[in-house]
């Protein structure tokens, strides 16, 4: 909490003096739009470690705090250019992490800082009701470094009831190959060695066309292709095979992989008080896993200034064909490709939480710059008996 106390005041600051500089120079087009901060805790515990061939703890903590500023102008011709700059870090503990080589006090990735800094730009012109912008985004933490970029697109028509949206991205990571300690100085026909760097590459297209049915209904219909290639499975996360006695192997995965999403959102306006946020959403991908995900949020203006927004998701999915528990997969089968790892397993979710807000133009909580606050929980169920809880504080200052 001292550290949040000690950002905010810093964000306020740096507020009061940019309002300074803009009062003193009335000419200077740049301004601050607002600032958003946003910090939040994860825990989960299971029993299905991948790094342990799909037993074994999957207790993982996670500390995340990111810092969002957002800049703008308006040239001659009254177009508005937006200018994003934001920075997060994450420190975060896994209990499977450590078995990696748990001959050591504290294994490759058991805790660690991942710092994510980007930068975005977006133009809209007000005349012809287009958008158009782009950001480079970099993430790196122990194993892995990841570089992105993206361009987008936006179209309005005239009465701005109906807009596409076009936004093409692509990132290009690289992984430091982590092997399970046993693994390391033997012959495997695993692609890669300890220490190796590996690629792993995703390009992706979101498309999305939103519609104002009427006063109280808008529909969107969204979809995000993506494309992945390289080492998509992870070198450490072992596979144990039921005639090959305490014998592991890395997982092996496909170096492809094809998705396609299709949703559908809609939100419906109760009144003044309710609003219903609905959405549904379509998953199928080159490995044959298909998925269903169906969410449902109620926010409720307690007063003009307080809201609170109970939300429910539920998510079902097949599963790979690469996919089997600890032991189930055979040599005899002669599998290509072979994991343990649960994520990709058949099995439904449900997420519980509720979000609390408060907004005021005049200031919150003494500070004069704090608009909006927002408080959210959520629970996590899985039904391979995964369990997590989050928490999240987002501030934003203008």
């Amino acid at each position: 909490m001292k550290k949040i106390v000690i950002t905010v005041a810093a964000l306020v600051m740096c507020l009061n003096v940019a309002k300074a500089q803009n009062d003193s120079t009335s000419n200077r087009k740049l301004k601050i739009d607002e600032v958003n901060f946003i910090t939040s805790y994860y825990h989960q515990d299971g029993n299905n470690s991948a790094v342990t061939g799909g037993i074994g703890s999957e207790k993982l903590d996670d500390f995340g705090n990111s810092i969002d500023l957002q800049l703008s102008r308006f040239d001659k011709k009254n177009n508005k250019h937006t200018f994003g700059v934001e920075l997060g870090i994450d420190v975060y503990s896994s209990a499977s992490s450590d078995k990696i080589d748990p001959t050591t006090i504290s294994s490759a990735s058991s805790k660690d800082v991942r710092i994510s800094p980007s930068l975005n730009y977006l133009k809209e012109n007000a005349k012809n009701n287009t958008a158009l912008g782009g950001g480079v985004s970099f993430s790196q933490e122990f194993d892995y470094t990841s570089i992105g970029a993206n361009v987008l697109f936006a179209k309005a028509t005239k009465d701005k009831n109906r807009e596409f949206s076009a936004k093409a991205s692509v990132f290009l990571d690289t992984w430091s190959v982590i092997l399970p300690v046993e693994l390391r100085n033997i012959e495997t026909d695993f692609k890669y060695k300890q220490g190796d760097n590996a690629p792993r590459n995703s390009y992706n297209l979101a498309l999305g066309l939103s519609q104002v049915v009427n006063q109280r209904l808008q529909v969107s219909i969204l979809t995000d292709i993506g494309y992945q290639t390289g080492l998509l499975g992870t070198a450490y996360q072992r596979v144990y095979f039921g005639d090959n006695g305490n014998n592991a192997y890395s997982e092996k995965l496909p170096d492809n992989r094809f998705k396609l999403p299709v949703g559908l959102r809609a939100n419906y306006f109760l009144g003044d008080k309710f609003i219903l946020r609905s959405f549904y959403r379509f998953y199928t991908d080159s490995w044959n896993l298909t998925a269903h995900t169906a969410e449902l949020e109620i926010p409720y203006k307690i007063t003009p200034f307080v809201s609170v927004a109970p939300f429910y998701r539920f998510y079902s999915q097949s599963g790979v064909d690469y996919f089997k528990p600890y032991k189930e997969h055979l040599l005899s089968d002669n599998s290509e490709f072979y994991t343990s790892d649960y994520d990709l397993s058949k099995f439904t979710s449900h997420l519980f939480g509720l979000n609390f807000r408060m907004v005021s133009a005049n200031g919150l909580m003494g500070v004069k710059k704090l608009n909006v606050v927002e408080l959210r929980y959520s629970y996590y169920n899985r039904s391979t008996d995964l369990t997590s809880h989050l928490i999240t504080l987002a501030l934003k200052f203008k």
